[in-house]
């Protein structure tokens, strides 16, 4: 078949809330996107909230499964609806939320082979090509049991982290299959295959079960996150002699080519039966994809908050820790990687403060921020109205001050409060400062420096705290224009699955190192840079004190 003469290349982001689609062009920008909402479209229907639905047990959280695969039939027949011609898509490729697991029948290869397009995909693979027919998914804490079963057995959560990139976790797919497996021991000798959400919805594309993408497989607790192959020794624990088989082969790296998309979506819809299908990855890993190249960092300011940092490939591996994850680069597999930071603490902290001390007004809270320098006058706050994941399980208030810059002996004092016009600055510097102060260990040694500080999220619009994140970064901060960065990352990933097929270059080359819909919004200034560097020690030793003062208000 001729080339495409003005090819698309289709993201999907499967997420907490809905699936999206996003279409863009060889020149990268957008031409249409199009969604469909869980709760608004087909809550009534599923029976959820958000996406989602809690119990029985505590802690657990699962989405239908035939939710997602009804979501693909109606997104199809919306972008139909809206004009998008389906026929010039040359590469399929996306994004699922992380850490979900679907978990495949005995029959689920032969119905996907086998899809009939006189009929949707949900009458033919719900309920038969699942076991269990509720997916769990990141908001679940149900595991903790298993968490403590899994370190225990691997020598320590240091001894995990080094291997898999991260400690083990509730939600992680690891611990997931571990519950599962004792909960309901028949289904799960019935399930034939284990995917992530992000392997799942290729998996309907291709027609046959598609392998795990190495960036989400980081996310797992099963794969040694520097050979990117699943670990014999977790699979056992996590779920027996079984599990190498359920997984499948080795993750694959992402921009690969998994196949050519399956006759049914052809015949039905009219794709092009050339259009090929590449590797989805988890939105976390896609949005950094769409939003930094490697030498970038990127602050999310969203209800959380969470700093990913794009490593650039070297030779040397790079450190893992207890409180950060590691994950495979799904553009630059094996040397590079990124590593995360995640607070629970982002947003909620924020508001509080601004409530309490600036008449819950943003413009009244910068102007507090601007009239104060940096520094605090000596004064630093932390706030944790929820137990903290970085410093781990810290609940409350601390207040410090702290002694002038350049004083070598005195060290901070412990206070009951702080000035009322200091606590927005306070919260400012010490959640960005708490970063800060674990990027160089992060980093592998002789690491080129960072280029650029990528911030989103709804705290990112605010220009005061643009320019604070500039300063103690040392940082210029750019903003997108992208809202569905997700999505944006996985048509990338499809456009580059493409692209490899002719050219024998990097993810870099097809974009230029450039990404596109970016703005410098805030520089940062020498002098004040200088004053956050000589800071950190001070945090530090204000920090050992809160975890020492704050663990004992959860004991």
């Amino acid at each position: 078949m001729a080339p495409i003469e003005n090819p698309l290349y289709l993201g999907l982001d499967l997420s907490t809330q809905q699936l999206k689609a996003i279409l863009i062009k060889d020149d990268l920008s957008v031409q249409n996107e199009i969604a469909v909402h869980f709760d608004r479209d087909l809550g009534e229907k599923y029976g959820v909230t958000n996406g989602a639905i809690k119990g029985p047990d505590e802690g657990e959280v699962t989405s239908p499964v035939a939710m997602w695969v009804e979501a693909i039939d109606l997104l199809m027949q919306r972008m139909q609806d809206a004009g998008v011609d389906f026929g010039s898509v040359s590469a399929i490729s996306g994004a699922g939320q992380q850490h979900g697991s679907v978990f495949w029948s005995k029959e689920a290869e032969s119905l996907l082979r086998n899809l009939d397009p006189s009929k949707t995909t949900l009458e033919q693979l719900s309920p038969s090509a699942f076991t269990f027919q509720r997916s769990p998914i990141w908001q679940d804490s149900s595991t903790t049991k298993e968490c403590e079963e899994i370190e225990a057995a691997i020598g320590g959560a240091q001894a995990l982290a080094d291997l898999s990139g991260s400690r083990a976790y509730e939600r992680f797919t690891g611990t997931q299959i571990a519950r599962l497996r004792k909960k309901d021991s028949k289904l799960y000798d019935l399930t034939a295959r284990i995917s992530l959400v992000s392997s799942f919805i290729p998996s309907v594309f291709l027609g046959t079960i598609a392998p795990v993408e190495i960036s989400d497989a980081s996310g797992m607790n099963l794969m040694d996150v520097l050979t990117c192959k699943w670990d014999d020794k977790l699979l056992d624990i996590c779920g027996g002699p079984t599990l190498r088989e359920k997984l499948g082969p080795e993750p694959v790296g992402g921009g690969s080519v998994l196949g050519k998309i399956h006759k049914y979506w052809v015949k039905k819809w009219g794709f092009n039966p050339e259009c090929v299908i590449a590797p989805f990855t988890g939105d976390n890993p896609a949005t950094v994809v769409a939003l930094s190249a490697p030498g970038d960092a990127l602050l999310s300011l969203g209800t959380s908050t969470t700093f990913l940092l794009s490593i650039p490939p070297t030779n040397e591996a790079p450190k893992r820790f207890t409180n950060t994850h590691l994950l495979t680069h799904p553009t630059n597999p094996p040397h590079g990687f990124i590593a995360m930071l995640c607070y629970k603490n982002g947003a909620l902290a924020r508001e509080q403060v601004r409530n309490k001390y600036a008449e819950s007004d943003w413009d009244k809270f910068n102007e507090l921020v601007d009239s104060t320098p940096a520094g605090n006058n000596g004064y630093l706050g932390f706030y944790f109205p929820l137990p903290e994941i970085i410093p781990p399980n810290v609940l409350g208030d601390f207040f410090f001050s702290t002694p002038p810059i350049k004083t070598e002996v005195k060290l901070p004092a412990p206070l009951d409060a702080i000035p009322p016009n200091s606590h927005p600055r306070a919260i400012l510097e010490s959640q960005f400062v708490s970063i800060k102060s674990r990027l160089a260990q992060m980093l592998p040694p002789h690491a080129p420096p960072l280029q650029r500080l990528v911030v989103t999220g709804g705290s990112s619009a605010n220009q005061t705290i643009r320019q604070i994140a500039a300063d103690i970064f040392g940082m210029k901060v750019y903003v997108s224009t992208t809202k569905e960065a997700a999505a944006i990352g996985g048509a990338l990933l499809a456009k580059w699955a493409r692209w490899k097929m002719t050219n024998d270059s990097s993810f870099e080359d097809m974009t230029g190192g450039i990404m596109p819909g970016m703005t410098c919004v805030a520089e940062p200034r020498p002098e004040v840079v200088k004053i956050y560097d000589q800071f950190l020690e001070t945090y530090d030793a204000c920090e050992k004190q809160v975890i020492q003062r704050g663990r004992g208000l959860l004991e």
